[in-house]
């Protein structure tokens, strides 16, 4: 009854924060969490230790609530129920596509939450989905090896390409990598293989590659990519003014790309002159 009171005063006094933690409990529940990673584990097993407990630990130090997993860990050590080493090594060995797929599997529920309150912005064009693909390095602070971590040239822990849904403001999907030196261009098949009609996509010049750029054309979706100093392409004609913007006048031309087998598409190509 006690408690009951105290719910109580929390729904009346801050009827949202009682509403936003109910909705993100509902989202991902700990019984969905370790069914997504029995269908995706192909190493790791749950026993003792739950995946779900994992992601309660991790959740808690990426929401700011806990400063380390190994805090996080104390204030829950009788729930859990195994030592921390034993959490480390689930984390240690956790498998990208396991973190890959909870990151698409929380996008699609919190899509259909965003969607049914309304809350989704306006596209940045009508007619598209609208997808800004980017890369990320982990950090320098997290490499896992101590005598590594203030050394420049020292192995990185690895990278990740991740695609936002400007209209959600949300991580739709994420490709990950283990070598922290790989180039996030050798990710861009994975990348393709997700692309639909009606995507623009919106990226920086290290993902402009003939491979994408055709790939994206092939599946009849848009882009708009800053162009690489290493592109080869023809123009087609002169330099038009399409009118101008904060940061200058705009001038387009049609040129044209050829891809390594021969084959031929005409594209516009969009400058900024100051």
């Amino acid at each position: 009854m006690i408690l009951g009171e105290v719910f109580e005063r929390f729904v009346t006094e801050s009827p949202l924060t009682v509403m936003l933690r109910v909705l993100l409990e509902q989202s991902l529940p700990p019984e969905e969490v370790d069914q997504l990673f029995e269908q995706q584990a192909q190493r790791q097993y749950q026993r003792n230790l739950l995946f779900s407990n994992v992601f309660n630990l991790m959740s808690l130090v990426v929401c700011g609530i806990s400063p380390s997993i190994n805090a996080a860990y104390q204030a829950k050590t009788k729930e859990i129920g195994v030592s921390i080493q034993s959490v480390y090594n689930k984390l240690n060995g956790l498998e990208p596509q396991i973190v890959e797929a909870l990151v698409r599997y929380g996008a699609m529920k919190a899509q259909a939450l965003i969607v049914q309150l309304g809350g989704a912005l306006s596209s940045l064009l009508e007619g598209y989905r609208v997808k800004i693909l980017d890369g990320n390095h982990l950090a320098a602070t997290e490499r896992r090896l101590a005598v590594l971590r203030s050394v420049a040239s020292a192995p990185l822990p690895g990278h990740a390409l991740v695609i936002l849904d400007p209209a959600l403001m949300l991580a739709i999907d994420v490709f990950a990598c283990e070598d922290g030196h790989a180039q996030e261009r050798s990710l861009l098949c994975r990348v393709l293989a997700t692309v639909v009609s009606r995507d623009l996509w919106i990226a920086d010049r290290n993902f402009c590659t003939l491979g994408f750029l055709f790939g994206l054309h092939a599946r009849q979706a848009s882009f708009g990519i800053r162009q690489h100093g290493g592109m080869p392409w023809t123009p087609l004609n002169e330099l038009s003014s399409m009118g101008s913007n904060t940061t200058g006048k705009v001038f387009e031309q049609s040129v044209q790309l050829v891809f390594n087998d021969g084959s031929t598409s005409n594209f516009r190509q969009r400058n900024i002159k100051a």
